[in-house]
């Protein structure tokens, strides 16, 4: 639950966590807690302060341009792999998967934005579908670890991104790229929906408020 709240955002970026709350807030004793916490900052979700206990782990821009650069030549290779090994069964799960997505409603109301966890369980799984025949347990499981940290700067810009992105027709011409065995038009696209994201939340003054400035430029 701890690590949910982080990712979604629930727990604001240098926020100190303090014990008692947590205990209170997770109903849950100081031993399993530090022990979560201390899981949570060898994933970069908390910073551990000598003396001062844990905090949320602070945001930067720098941080999130190479989280997503990284993201991209894992992903790169990883696609590439899976398409290179391309099964039907491999394919139809990727179909399969990117319908019930697009199926999915983004945002609970069509008035205002409200996050649909639904959806976001479904696009994670699509996105976790196109490198899931690279063959490597290893490069998948870094590929995740990237796709959770950079879940967290996402979500704190998620109203900006919903109001400026078609993220259905992006993920559509993903797969129709990859379903043609279009590697090389399929590795352009993912990278430019990566960098459209990062360049959304680079834009998002909400987020840098009270945080490291975002450098001008895009990815």
């Amino acid at each position: 639950m701890l690590r949910r709240d982080l990712l979604e955002g629930k727990l604001k970026p240098k926020q100190r966590l303090q014990l008692k709350f947590l205990m209170e807030e997770y109903a849950v004793g100081q031993t399993p807690l530090r022990e979560a916490l201390n899981r949570l900052a060898s994933e970069g979700l908390v910073e551990v302060r000598d003396q001062r206990g844990f905090v949320v782990a602070g945001i930067s821009a720098d941080e999130l341009r190479e989280l997503t650069r990284t993201r991209c030549w894992l992903e790169e290779r990883a696609l590439r792999e899976s398409m290179a090994a391309a099964s039907q069964d491999w394919e139809e799960n990727l179909v399969l998967a990117w319908h019930r997505l697009a199926k999915a409603p983004r945002s609970l109301s069509t008035e205002t934005f409200v996050t649909n966890p639904e959806w976001e369980r479904l696009h994670r799984a699509f996105h976790r579908q196109l490198i899931a025949g690279c063959g490597s347990k290893y490069l998948i499981s870094y590929c995740e670890q990237l796709a959770d940290l950079l879940y967290r700067y996402r979500q704190l810009s998620i109203r900006r991104a919903f109001q400026s992105r078609n993220v259905r027709d992006e993920h559509e011409t993903i797969l129709r790229a990859v379903v043609d065995g279009d590697a090389d038009r399929a590795v352009a696209l993912l990278t430019d929906h990566y960098r459209s994201t990062a360049d959304v939340i680079l834009a998002d003054r909400s987020v840098w408020d009270g945080q490291e400035n975002a450098k001008s430029g895009t990815m």
